[in-house]
């Protein structure tokens, strides 16, 4: 089992937990979002109904956790591609924190660092992440995220305005 960076509120590492204890007890811990873009146009993912949480919402085209050890851009390059298959220089944009319950001993608490690239290739979801993928036009995007909000990760609510104010 890959244990997570856990941190302190300005991400410094204060120790380590495996991904099931960071999510039960709801430590704050290491987060990233990867946003690809093109043409005006980010790539969203649906995540798979059978995900633990957020099955079925929409969200940016990676997200992850690095491991203990491993430095935060591998981990960005290693998710990507085993997630959506891209390859792609990323560069980050900024952080936030978030904290979220979805039920009892199920706990979102993530420091979440989010990366945006730009990615003109074909995308291969994995399907154990991934039930469906789309490249929706940022402007749709930003009215979708003021109209549908339910539609979206709690993270994404967050993470993809700063991802458009970076694009404009």
């Amino acid at each position: 089992m890959d244990e997570l960076i856990c941190v302190d509120v300005l991400d410094q590492p204060v120790g380590k937990a495996t991904k099931e204890i960071c999510h039960k007890e709801g430590l704050l811990h290491r987060a990233f979002s990867v946003f690809l873009y093109r043409d005006g146009k980010l790539l969203l993912q649906q995540r798979a109904r059978n995900k633990y949480h957020s099955g079925g919402l929409w969200t940016n085209a990676c997200c992850s956790h690095p491991r203990y050890g491993e430095a935060l851009d591998d981990a960005v390059r290693r998710r990507l591609n085993e997630e959506v298959g891209a390859v792609c220089p990323c560069k980050e944009i900024g952080q936030f924190i978030y904290y979220h319950q979805f039920e009892q001993n199920l706990y979102e608490y993530e420091y979440d660092h989010v990366f945006l690239g730009e990615y003109e290739g074909k995308v291969s979801p994995d399907p154990k992440e991934i039930m469906d993928v789309a490249w929706v036009d940022v402007d749709e995007l930003s009215k979708s995220l003021v109209t549908s909000p339910h539609l979206y990760t709690v993270w994404f609510l967050t993470a993809a305005p700063m991802v458009i104010r970076e694009l404009s």
